[in-house]
């Protein structure tokens, strides 16, 4: 007799010895677990809501670190006060401002991708055999009455029986006993179970437009004033896109209560125009890639600065992106000087346009911020100079203009949403509304019929069945009809 020692556990069946033959069998286990699944879409979801809670960085603030900057300065202001900064450096380390673009949250697209492809590969096999193995003959105990969905009758001939099912759309199979029993099966959509590939390639292909969309998709807002143009892609990108506002128009505006809002815009590539619209909200023009929408537009007064000598430091529209009191405001610095002006638009007793400078100098940065200098202000009417000796300009305001607010949307992934729509809806709609019924009828040597009805769950049971019952005993009445009337 062996010694203890000796006794060796033999490997389950089936189980694999190499190495890494086990870390693969492990890993897809793992992947097919439906219990990781629900781990992987809860981790998503905790990220989908850190994302939709807090504030994001904008698509241009991963041109460069001087955006990116600007951008986090937006940010930190916001949340410094109600997280302390503290706190909000954790967050930035973390990612927490830029999570779908994040390589965790790819990441976690990724392997859940994986997982649904795994789980999918895994299945198939189960489903084929599910539907395409078929068993004609049933023994005498499946169609014991008593059970649910069975009936039993008599007089009816086999021949009858398969066309009455066949009659209904089935398709029929038959079978012969030794002792002349006859087996008729009828089977009506049969690859029903298959269109679940449909709906998860749907899933699959829906992660996958998140993933690209969010990895190389584009979205940022492009302020144009009128007349003037803006690229739409950083400066040296190929087949570098401009867009120009060759028009606006909102009817009404002078009031504040504009009917419409239109742009006549013009997009160029490599300095040729290749595509010109009007565009209004919820009529977008597409070229390039990218979707130009009208958002939104707002005042701009056109500026002119003078050094002493009469060489001009700006002359462009100052487009009035933010508000104060209620009114468009902008702070816009001064090329060359270390003065910048904060410019608030406001309407004299007249009601005509008036624009207050009120230039300022950072001084330093002390405790509680920057140190600022308020200068003297000067108020502009269209038209108007005026000289100031104080900061050695001369500022002329020479006409009210407005910007347009364009929003330039690149989603590479839309192409790949539709795709998985349509392959969601038509695994949702074959599954639905093309549900598998089945039904088997044993005809003995002595007439008796006895009959079982099976069906998805979406099928009326009752109801089918019951029809098929009924053209069952027509079919049997109908040689006593032929033979009353002969």
């Amino acid at each position: 007799m062996a010694s203890p020692a000796a006794v060796r556990a033999a490997p389950a069946a089936g189980s694999p010895t190499h190495p890494l033959a086990q870390v693969g069998q492990g890993l897809w286990r793992l992947l097919t677990s439906v219990d990781f699944a629900v781990v992987q879409i809860i981790f998503l979801s905790i990220l989908a809501v850190i994302g939709m809670t807090l504030q994001q960085l904008p698509d241009f603030a991963f041109r460069s670190p001087g955006d990116y900057a600007t951008a986090m300065d937006e940010i930190r202001a916001r949340y410094d006060p109600v997280l302390g900064p503290a706190a909000v450096g954790v967050l930035e380390r973390l990612g927490a401002f830029g999570i779908f673009k994040s390589a965790i949250f790819g990441m976690a697209l990724v392997v859940l991708v994986v997982s649904i492809v795994v789980c999918t590969l895994d299945r198939t096999p189960r489903l084929w055999r599910d539907v395409s193995s078929i068993r004609v003959a049933q023994p005498e105990p499946f169609f014991d009455p008593s059970l649910p969905d069975r009936a039993a009758m008599s007089g009816v001939a086999a021949s009858d029986v398969a066309r009455v099912v066949r009659g209904r759309g089935f398709r029929v199979r038959e079978a012969t006993d030794a002792d002349g029993t006859r087996h008729v099966y009828g089977d009506r959509h049969q690859y029903t179970k298959m269109a679940t590939l449909f709906t998860h390639l749907g899933l699959i292909l829906f992660l996958v437009a998140a993933a690209v969309t969010s990895r190389f998709g584009d979205e940022q807002g492009l302020v144009v004033p009128e007349g003037e143009a803006l690229t739409v892609q950083p400066i040296g990108t190929p087949g570098l896109l401009l867009v120009k506002n060759l028009g606006f128009e909102a009817p009404g505006f002078e009031t504040g209560m504009p009917s419409d809002f239109t742009t006549d815009l013009a997009v160029f590539q490599d300095g040729q125009e290749i595509a010109r619209k009007t565009i209004r909200v919820n009529d977008p023009l597409a070229i390039g890639g990218y979707t130009f929408h009208q958002n939104g537009f707002g005042p701009a007064p056109h500026l002119v600065i003078r050094d002493t000598a009469g060489k001009p430091l700006w002359d462009a529209q100052v487009p009035m992106t933010d508000s104060a009191a209620g009114s468009p405001y902008v702070t816009m610095a001064v090329p060359g000087r270390d003065f910048g002006l904060q410019l608030l638009l406001t309407r004299d007793e007249a009601g005509r346009g008036v624009v207050l400078v009120l230039p300022y100098r950072i001084l330093g940065e002390g405790a509680d911020g920057p140190i600022v200098q308020n200068l003297t202000a000067v108020t502009l009417l269209r038209g108007d100079t005026r000289v100031s000796d104080e900061l050695g300009v001369s500022l002329e305001l020479t006409d009210f203009g407005e910007y347009t607010l364009l929003i330039a949307k690149r989603d590479p992934g839309q192409g790949i949403v539709w795709l998985a729509f349509a392959s969601l809806i038509t695994g949702i709609a074959i599954t639905f509304y093309l549900p598998r019924r089945r039904v088997w009828a044993r005809i003995k040597p002595g007439g008796q019929v006895g009959l079982v009805w099976r069906a998805d769950r979406y099928v009326d049971a009752e109801r089918e069945f019951g029809r098929l019952l009924d053209d069952l005993v027509a079919a049997r009445r109908e040689p006593a009809d032929h033979s009353a009337s002969a």
